[in-house]
């Protein structure tokens, strides 16, 4: 088993072979992870959260169901779920989002910015957006379609465990975001286990 600590506003990026699994701690607790997974012998195709969605019929995922790259294959099998709500709708945030919201612009910290540093060392590119899988985030669409972003349920040592179906490059955010209730208004450090 490897072991790695994703610290507070970072990022981290690597490979996990199909079938391996790789489990994601939340280690204080309310703290949002983002995902992304790239098909390590196709870099065109990546995790879609909007495929994911089509597929599952629902912004919801549940044990035993997959996230689907954008060529409608399985990337990752929920396998186990401690929290139960997590997030298929969301983009990573970024400086613009930070602007707009927030009207936050100087020296911003972004799960984009942190995905792209991450997979730069495996030479992904970035692209115009990530989609990503938001690990413990906790996000409802209401009955008139509105979003409403509440603070995550996860508590500490929370996790999911997934499953690779295909050999993949992965990147995880530890999401800065501290201007919204998804992280209780504090980032804290990720855990992630390969094995």
């Amino acid at each position: 088993m490897e072991s790695f600590i994703i610290q507070s506003k970072t990022g981290l990026a690597l490979t996990v072979s199909m079938g391996q699994r790789i489990k994601i701690i939340d280690v204080e607790g309310q703290q949002i992870a983002d995902l992304v997974a790239y098909n390590a012998s196709d870099l065109h195709e990546k995790l879609d959260s909007v495929a994911t969605r089509d597929i599952l019929q629902s912004v919801h995922i549940e044990k035993k169901q997959s996230v689907y790259s954008n060529l409608y294959k399985p990337m990752l099998t929920l396998i186990e779920d401690t929290v139960g709500k997590h997030d298929l709708v969301s983009p990573a945030c970024r400086p613009e989002m930070y602007a707009v919201l927030y009207n936050k612009y100087d020296k911003v910290e972004s799960c984009f910015n942190n995905l792209n540093q991450a997979l730069d060392m495996f030479g992904v590119p970035a692209p115009s957006q990530h989609n990503p899988f938001n690990i413990f985030m906790n996000t409802s669409v209401n009955k008139n379609g509105e979003m409403e972003y509440q603070t995550s349920l996860s508590k500490s040592g929370d996790y999911v465990e997934l499953r690779a179906e295909m050999d993949l490059i992965i990147a995880i955010s530890a999401c800065p975001n501290e201007e919204s209730a998804g992280n209780g208004f504090h980032s804290t450090s990720i855990m992630v286990e390969i094995y």
